[in-house]
């Protein structure tokens, strides 16, 4: 089984592979750090365990996924995270994209929509001892109003476009990273810009392939 260090060895070339895309030929010291210190293991598939490690999707049950190690880090790095930020999860899966973000922040907020998976994440991260993650089931293309403003907002799925409610949850001067396009079609990973003004900015990052993001 590839271990941790070569799976962010790999990371680490698709980043400098991609920069012309994505801006960014590295991760920072903090996202690879966050990326090393997490036991994926933990939050794949029963059976799975013998591919935690490479560099692909995994089957999580419920017809969802574990996302590929690159795209979870790629997407961490642009919400370019502070510790004290707190971020909005949508789509929390397995719980790994979670514990990767809150090994970077004191505050996280994930929100699934299948009460099975969500189970299982809430078991995985308190077996892992996360206490800064706070999990709900419900539809997260509504977001969590009562907690908003988000400094950043992750999207986990596919949205046939940027929900407004994840807009308007985004505090001034914050980011959000989503996946936009429909079922099986063409996927385009964007960030959404937010300025101190409230005026909201798009920017195309890469072609992807995501599950669909589902209200249930």
């Amino acid at each position: 089984m590839p271990d941790n260090a070569a799976l962010l060895a790999e990371i680490e070339t698709e980043m400098r592979v991609t920069a012309g895309w994505t801006g960014r030929a590295q991760l920072s010291p903090r996202v690879a750090a966050a990326l090393a210190k997490v036991h994926r293991e933990v939050f794949v598939a029963h059976g799975s365990e013998h591919a935690a490690y490479e560099n692909r999707p995994l089957p999580i049950g419920c017809g969802q996924t574990i996302s590929q190690p690159y795209i979870v880090a790629l997407m961490t790095e642009l919400l370019d995270l502070n510790p004290n930020d707190k971020v909005l999860e949508v789509g929390t899966g397995s719980g790994y994209q979670a514990a990767v973000l809150a090994e970077l922040t004191d505050q996280v907020y994930s929100i699934e929509v299948i009460p099975e998976l969500a189970r299982r994440a809430a078991s995985a991260v308190a077996t892992e001892g996360y206490h800064n993650i706070k999990l709900r089931t419900g539809n997260g293309a509504l977001g969590w109003p009562e907690e908003a403003p988000f400094d950043a907002i992750i999207v986990t799925a596919a949205a046939p476009q940027i929900p407004p409610a994840l807009v308007e949850q985004l505090r001034a001067g914050g980011r959000m990273m989503i996946p936009v396009g429909p079922r099986h079609g063409d996927q385009t990973l964007m960030l959404i810009i937010k300025n101190d003004a409230g005026e909201v900015t798009q920017r195309d990052i890469l072609p992807v392939a995501f599950v669909p993001l589902t209200s249930g």
